[in-house]
């Protein structure tokens, strides 16, 4: 008995700090809405296409950062938030086994 309360115990800890790490992301991802939106406007539009040309013609300071510019990492972060969004609302909540 008192090893299962133990247990429980446990389980019940690992759960609460799995909670409020996850209500602390989710809060940080809430805020990051209007980035988000800005960059999927952003990305592949007419500023985009001008910016990345002033770029490759060597029109921007060399020690601005320009990760925006690149097409692998927009395109990776709208991936992974359009991933993120369909897990957070399909995903059921697994089975206890």
């Amino acid at each position: 008995m008192i090893e299962e309360i133990r247990k429980m115990e446990e389980k019940l800890n690992r759960c609460r700090a799995a909670v409020d790490a996850m209500t602390q992301a989710l809060d940080a991802f809430d805020a990051a809405q209007d980035d988000l939106c800005a960059l999927e406007a952003y990305y592949g539009s007419s500023d985009w296409f001008a910016h990345l040309a002033a770029d490759e013609r060597g029109e921007l300071p060399p020690d601005l950062r320009r990760g925006v510019l690149s097409q692998d990492a927009l395109y990776d972060l709208l991936r992974d938030v359009d991933a993120l969004r369909r897990r957070i609302v399909l995903e059921e909540p697994a089975e206890n086994t």
